[in-house]
C-alpha cells in the first residue's frame, strides 16, 4: 500500500479514537450525575444515623452498570401521574425520632414512556459503544473510518442530548434539596428533632429531650433499679439545663412522668429516703 495511503488511514483511525473517547466520557459524565442523584433521592434514619445512610447509599448506588441505574431513575425518582409512590420506608423505633426523605417527580403517561424509550435508546448506545463498536465498523479502510466517524458523531449528539436532559431533572432535584435543607435548619423542626415539640406545641413524648435526659439521670443514678425524682431533677438541672417542666408545658416534675407515660412512677421508702421513685415503663409483649 502507498505510504499516502498508509498515513491517511492513520490518520482517520486516530480520528475514530478521538470521537470513540469522547463519546465514552460524555457517557462517564451521564453515569457519574445519575450515580449522584440517585445517591441522594431516597434516605433514611435518625438525626445520628443518617450521615452513615447516605455515605452506604453512595458506596451502594457506586457499583451499579447503566441499566441498572437508569431503572432505578425510573422506578425511584421519575413516576407515572397518579401511580402509587413506592412504601419501603424501614420502621422505626417509637423512642427515637426518625426521618425518612424521598425526592420524587411524575410526569404524564406519554412523557414517562417517551422518557423510558430515550433511556432504552441510550443504554442501548452505551453497549454498543463499549462491546462491539469496533467489531461493526471496517477501520482498516479510510472509507470504513470515515463511517465509523460519522456514527460516533451521532452517538455524541444523541448522547449529549441525554446529558442535557438529565440535567433538568437534577436541576429540579436540587431544588428539593435546597428545600430540604432550609426545612432542616428551621428552628421549627430543630425543636421537633432535638427536644420532640411540635410546631403546634403539641410533645411527642417518646423522643422529648426531657425524657431523654431522665433516661440518662436513671442510668446514672438509680439504685436497685429505681431513682428518686428529686435526685434525677437535680442531675438534669445540673447537665441539661434547658430541660425544664415549664419548656414542655408542665408546673412540676411528676407532672412530666405522668405526661411523659414513658415511666413508673412509685412512693415508697427506699435505703432510708421516703419519696418518689421512677424507673422506665416496661412494656409487655404479648
Amino acid at each position: 500500500m502507498p505510504a499516502l495511503d498508509q498515513n491517511n488511514i492513520a490518520g482517520a483511525q486516530q480520528e475514530v479514537q478521538r470521537l470513540l473517547g469522547r463519546c465514552i466520557l460524555r457517557l462517564q459524565q451521564y453515569e457519574q450525575l445519575l450515580k449522584s442523584m440517585l445517591a441522594v433521592s431516597s434516605f433514611s434514619g435518625t438525626p445520628e444515623t443518617l450521615p452513615l445512610a447516605l455515605d452506604n447509599r453512595r458506596a451502594e448506588i457506586s457499583g451499579k452498570t447503566m441499566g441498572t441505574l437508569v431503572g432505578r431513575l425510573m422506578t425511584e425518582y421519575v413516576m407515572k401521574e397518579g401511580g402509587e409512590f413506592p412504601d419501603d420506608v424501614p420502621v422505626s423505633q417509637p423512642d427515637s425520632c426518625f426521618l425518612a426523605f424521598r425526592m420524587q417527580t411524575s410526569l404524564p403517561d406519554e412523557a414517562h414512556a417517551a422518557l423510558q424509550a430515550d433511556l432504552r435508546e441510550l443504554v442501548g448506545m452505551r453497549n454498543a459503544l463499549v462491546h462491539s463498536f469496533i467489531q461493526e465498523h471496517d477501520l482498516q479502510t479510510v472509507d470504513g473510518c470515515l463511517q465509523a466517524q460519522d456514527a460516533l458523531s451521532g452517538f455524541y449528539t444523541k448522547i449529549d442530548q441525554h446529558l442535557q436532559q438529565l440535567h433538568a431533572l437534577a436541576e429540579n432535584m436540587d431544588e428539593s434539596r435546597r428545600a430540604f435543607a432550609e426545612l432542616m435548619q428551621s428552628p421549627e423542626l430543630q425543636e421537633l428533632v432535638r427536644n420532640g415539640i411540635a410546631p403546634d406545641g403539641q410533645v411527642h413524648w417518646p423522643i422529648a429531650g426531657i425524657v431523654s435526659a431522665l433516661r440518662q439521670a436513671f442510668r446514672e443514678r438509680s439504685i436497685n433499679g429505681w431513682v428518686n425524682l428529686d435526685t434525677a431533677a437535680r442531675w438534669v438541672s445540673e447537665h441539661h439545663p434547658e430541660q425544664t417542666p415549664k419548656k414542655y408545658g408542665c408546673a412540676r416534675w411528676r407532672h412530666v412522668i405522668h405526661e411523659a407515660g414513658q415511666f413508673e412512677l412509685r412512693h415508697f421508702t427506699h435505703d432510708g429516703q421516703f419519696g418518689a421513685w421512677f424507673r422506665e415503663r416496661v412494656s409487655s409483649k404479648g
